[in-house]
């Protein structure tokens, strides 16, 4: 295997699966929620979380039935927080098309997203373990904290690195945590691998994040569907500006402060080249990388396999990102 898409074929059946159990589940007899279900779901994305869950079921010898309805429920409590992170980020685009709220307004976004979330937990209730449930509700939670927090610190100069990550592990990692952890469960793995499924999964959410966040600065805008500097223009302190906050003295902070404060991406060509100074993209990519490693390294208890492979190249994969 090289690409995704490799991994992709590895995984075809099993994805064939998900996609029929997601279309049923769905199904509502109110055509608005259809309507917008089918709409954000058909806007495209890899999935990831979903495959992760399937992968380490697959990796962990798991044979049972409900792999595809939890890969389901992984994907609706996304899909969900997408739904309402648009609403509160007031975003008119994402993966390059319009999003639910431009397309329909807020209200109905916010419903619809609440519809998901609602469908999720019906549908983890099947598994009948309460394991599962008590972790999944723990991590709603926690996606909800994120983010309250991220909220909170927009237009935030002052934020540190410590408080970056504590947002990222609620916002973005606890979901690929909870989906590496559930194939362990399903599978009844003993303990030490439930926690290196379940570490495996926190280290590489932290790496997607972080490289996420390099490529709002970074990354071509037709390749990402949004524009470059949408965190900037959000009031968002990602942790390649704290870092060049960290880096950086006299007018060229001044400039990076008052940025922040104004949520402010006007003058995003010179910003990109003030935190390209300091360093910052070079130091935010080496702490994915970071996190990248660690990924790997979780997975020493987990029996070699194609499926234990594809987790790995995941992680070389997580950091060759443009989108």
């Amino acid at each position: 295997m090289k690409n995704f898409d490799d991994i992709r074929k590895l995984l075809a059946a099993d994805l064939a699966k998900t996609d029929a159990v997601l279309v049923s589940r769905l199904s509502s007899n109110i055509t608005l929620i259809n309507q917008m279900s089918n709409y954000i779901i058909g806007a495209g994305g890899k999935r990831l979380r979903p495959l992760l869950l399937l992968l380490c079921a697959k990796a962990s010898g798991y044979t049972g039935a409900h792999q595809h309805l939890m890969a389901v429920v992984i994907e609706l409590i996304h899909t969900a927080t997408l739904l309402h992170d648009d609403i509160v980020d007031k975003s008119s685009t994402r993966r390059g098309k319009d999003t639910a709220n431009e397309v329909w307004g807020n209200a109905p976004s916010v419903l619809v997203g609440d519809f998901l979330y609602s469908r999720a937990f019906e549908m983890m209730v099947e598994t009948g373990s309460m394991q599962i449930m008590q972790l999944l509700s723990k991590t709603t939670n926690n996606i909800a904290e994120g983010e309250v927090l991220q909220l909170l610190n927009c237009q935030n100069p002052a934020l540190t690195q410590e408080q970056y990550f504590e947002v990222i592990e609620r916002k973005t990692a606890c979901l690929f945590q909870a989906a590496t952890q559930i194939g362990g469960i399903l599978s009844g793995v003993n303990k030490a691998q439930e926690s290196a499924l379940r570490d495996y999964g926190l280290h590489l959410g932290y790496a997607f994040q972080i490289i996420d966040d390099l490529l709002d600065y970074q990354a071509d805008s037709q390749t990402i569907g949004k524009e470059i500097g949408d965190d900037l223009a959000e009031g968002k302190t990602t942790l390649p500006m704290i870092y060049a906050l960290e880096n950086t003295s006299g007018a060229d902070k001044k400039l990076l402060i008052q940025a922040i404060k104004n949520a402010d991406n006007t003058n995003i060509n010179k910003v990109i080249e003030v935190l390209d100074g300091a360093g910052a993209f070079a130091y935010t990519r080496k702490t994915a990388q970071k996190a990248s490693e660690l990924a790997k390294q979780s997975l020493s208890k987990i029996a070699n396999s194609e499926y234990k492979n594809a987790l790995i190249l995941l992680c070389d994969l997580s950091l060759q990102r443009t989108s």
